[in-house]
């Protein structure tokens, strides 16, 4: 099995390392990861200049490579580069992708760059405080029990895998977790006396059962199947009935 492993923390990140040695288990590993952090860089494809790749040897002999790009070129080009890709891992991300942050991840895109060129992918991230990184040696046992369960289901196309912050209790199928969020834009001054704006995302809402939130403050780790048709189908039967009544009454 071949596996390419990417991240939005960049290739040096520890994340990426332990993913990769976990993964190493399971198949031949390679890294293709931006060169800088690319946190939030959402699915992101550079369009207005050339990308370039380095190879860059990790410490415990992994096959390394730093691209000048986001996490979705680094897919892109570290599959057309790398023959016959089974699956893209993403991670694991230095701070959670939960609820809405999975529109703007950059970890979780790079799985997506893999599923949407027909990959089974899987996107991994762990909470980190100002002060502290995940404790990615405990995580590992979880991440090779995740990573068994999963490559078993041959049918799952794409998976954002949360862990706690805390030695799990087990694992957990969630949904997303969608709240409101404050939205404040609060203004400040840097040492120069130039303003700059700080954006805040508090959220305004309790956390709802089932969902990937509720599951990693109760201490799970959350496997939260995602799809890649945006398409709200309830919206969409509900406004073709109308249409279709609308075309019966006035017939």
């Amino acid at each position: 099995m071949r596996i390419l492993i990417t991240n939005d923390d960049g290739v040096y990140s520890p994340g990426i390392a332990a993913l990769a040695q976990v993964a190493s288990r399971f198949g031949e590993v390679r890294i293709v990861a931006p060169d800088v952090e690319m946190s939030s860089a959402s699915h992101s494809i550079t369009a207005s200049r050339p990308v370039t790749y380095k190879r860059t040897p990790l410490p415990g002999g992994l096959d390394a490579y730093r691209v000048n790009g986001t996490p979705g070129d680094c897919v892109l080009l570290g599959t057309t580069l790398w023959e016959k890709v089974d699956i893209v891992l993403s991670g694991i991300n230095i701070g959670t992708n939960l609820g809405n942050a999975v529109w703007h991840s950059g970890t979780l895109a790079g799985a997506k760059q893999g599923a949407l060129l027909g990959h089974r992918a899987i996107a991994f991230s762990a909470p980190a405080t100002d002060r502290e990184q995940p404790n990615f040696e405990m995580l590992k046992p979880w991440v090779a029990s995740v990573l068994e369960l999963l490559l078993g289901i041959e049918n799952l196309c794409l998976v954002n895998v949360n862990f706690p912050g805390k030695p799990p209790r087990g694992t957990l199928w969630t949904r997303q977790s969608l709240r409101h969020y404050d939205g404040k834009v609060v203004p400040a001054k840097d040492p120069m006396g130039r303003t700059h704006y700080w954006f805040t995302v508090v959220p305004v809402e309790a956390t709802e059962e089932g969902t990937d939130r509720w599951a990693i403050e109760q201490g799970y780790v959350s496997m939260m199947p995602v799809t890649l048709d945006l398409t709200d189908h309830a919206q969409l039967a509900s406004m073709q009935k109308l249409e279709a009544w609308k075309k019966l009454k006035f017939a």
